[in-house]
């Protein structure tokens, strides 16, 4: 990846300080100093972007295809705090931004952007092109250890912050997009929510999102690898249905994961923090109706009535999941096919439309693609991304309590609100400054 970014010049005092050289980070750092505000960006890693450049199993898939409502519903409660920033900076401008840096972007399944070279890589050169090419100054591998703040009660406003050296840098304005608790080694750290903290700000409960689930049952080793594609996964807790997601899954030695069930995790934490016992259960015929599902096991006996059962799954299953299926079912695996009772094939029925696995927990926060929880939207506004607490501070991206379902929203939610930030503390910082933000 090339480092556009030229050396960090000492200046008395920077218009903006934004700590945090990830997605957000860098698009409010670019957006700050296109539009003429002295921006420092701060980071403790080595590199800008390194979430980004594992994201999308390293291809970066940036924004969706759906329209505003399906956005705003993939961030449950919390998304109708990202009205405005979507209304400033939405796909569209997003895939134009790209677009104008030479990063074609391609549509695939369940509505998915990602670049056409498939290389993340792309996407995280052309936000350091955007904010270096801006004249923003970078500093990289200088942890912020506080944020610096004058006045008291409701005349708090920032100056600036401090770093691990015990060097202040003075700022106007601070945006803080230090990210979430996941993937520690990229830098996401939970700094974040340690300095909201420190200067008053309520941080929810921080909880694992978009993770892969462990389950109870140990044949999950047997089918570690495969992969499931055009199943439903119901999530079930005390014989209700809590959620319901359509796509692919993956089995893993520890229990599950893929878009589904990364999609239904967030419901699944939930559960278990509770003290509930949930489950999945997974439809591996979703295509086929009651009625054709019977007519179809019917056929398949009668058709090869003399082949063993355990062969005649070959025609429905998964090479790998028919030892598994076979044990769960309990029927022989050598019975043959013109043997199998109305009994059996109901037995074969329930497995193939409810295949179920007992949720044990989460994996680790560290292992989630985002972190639920974060700065309470209700201190943060939504039409600037300014703290209600302190004057001049923002926050953008993870660090915030927004989270959405897999699918690109995360990214682009993370691409509006820096977006968004950066240009609301430039205007903030700079007289005589024009907004384009709409106004309330």
């Amino acid at each position: 990846m090339k480092n556009d970014f030229p050396n960090p010049v000492k200046k008395n005092e920077y218009d903006i300080a934004v700590v945090g050289a990830g997605a957000s980070g860098m698009m409010a750092a670019g957006r700050a100093a296109e539009l003429g505000a002295g921006v420092v960006l701060i980071d403790g890693c080595d590199r800008p972007g390194r979430k980004l450049l594992i994201t999308g199993k390293g291809r970066s898939n940036v924004t969706n295809s759906g329209d505003l409502k399906d956005f705003i519903g993939a961030f449950g409660k919390n998304g109708r705090f990202l009205y405005r920033a979507f209304s400033v900076f939405f796909r569209d401008e997003l895939m134009g931004f790209f677009r104008a840096r030479g990063v074609a972007l391609k549509l695939e399944r369940g509505g998915r952007y990602f670049p056409e070279s498939d290389r993340s890589s792309e996407v995280v050169d052309a936000l350091v092109s955007y904010t270096a090419g801006n004249g923003a100054k970078l500093v990289l591998k200088s942890k912020v250890k506080k944020l610096l703040v004058s006045g008291g009660g409701s005349g708090r406003k920032v100056e600036g912050v401090l770093v691990e050296t015990g060097e202040r840098i003075p700022a106007k304005r601070v945006i803080v997009a230090t990210g979430g608790l996941s993937y520690p080694l990229t830098g996401s750290t939970g700094d974040g929510y340690g300095f909201a903290r420190e200067l008053g700000h309520t941080v929810t409960c921080l909880r694992p999102a978009l993770v892969p689930l462990e389950t109870e049952e140990s044949f999950v080793r047997e089918l570690q690898g495969l992969a499931l594609k055009n199943v439903e996964a119901e999530l079930l807790c005390e014989g209700k249905t809590v959620g319901t997601e359509f796509g692919e899954m993956l089995f893993t030695h520890f229990g599950v994961s893929g878009p589904i069930i990364l999609t239904l995790s967030g419901k699944a934490v939930e559960l278990t923090e509770r003290g509930k016992n949930p489950c999945v259960s997974v439809n591996l015929k979703p295509a086929l109706s009651k009625e054709q599902l019977h007519a179809r096991l019917q056929r398949e006996f009668d058709s090869f009535g003399l082949k063993s059962y355990q062969n005649i799954l070959k025609t429905l299953l998964p090479k790998s999941l028919i030892p598994v299926f076979v044990k769960l079912s309990g029927i022989p695996a050598d019975k043959k096919g013109n043997q199998i009772t109305k009994s059996d094939r109901e037995k074969i029925y329930g497995l193939l439309t409810g295949f179920k696995l007992n949720v044990k927990r989460a994996r680790p926060i560290e292992e989630a693609i985002v972190t639920a929880g974060g700065v309470s939207l209700k201190e943060v506004d939504p039409y600037t991304m300014e703290s209600r607490l302190i004057k001049g501070l923002y926050f953008c991206g993870e660090v915030l309590d927004i989270d959405g379902v897999t699918g690109g929203y995360n990214l682009q939610a993370a691409f509006s609100t820096g977006y968004l930030a950066g240009e609301s503390a430039a205007g903030g910082a700079i007289s005589n400054f024009e907004t384009t933000i709409p106004k309330k």
